[in-house]
């Protein structure tokens, strides 16, 4: 796999990371607001698969970042910043 490509599919992952980030704070923030129960029961279960799906993409990304050395690389230093992170 060539880096550039290797690069690619790594910050595709941080993106999605923080679109679900976003979605979940958003469930988040109307947990238990609703009367219904049946709608907080509804909202509970999506904020809890955007944790999971969070979950499983910081797994992906963790799985395809060299493994040159246990500190934080430059790469993930400045995608960090782009995000406000």
């Amino acid at each position: 796999m060539s880096d550039d490509y290797a690069h690619g599919q790594r910050d595709g992952l941080r993106l999605a990371l923080s679109i679900l980030a976003a979605e979940e704070a958003k469930w988040e923030a109307l947990l238990g607001e609703s009367r219904s129960w049946r709608t907080n029961a509804t909202r509970q279960v999506r904020h809890k698969t955007l944790q999971v799906a969070q979950t499983r993409v910081q797994t992906a990304l963790n799985r395809l970042q060299p493994k040159q050395d246990a500190s934080m690389n430059d790469e993930l230093a400045s995608a960090l910043e782009k995000v406000g992170l």
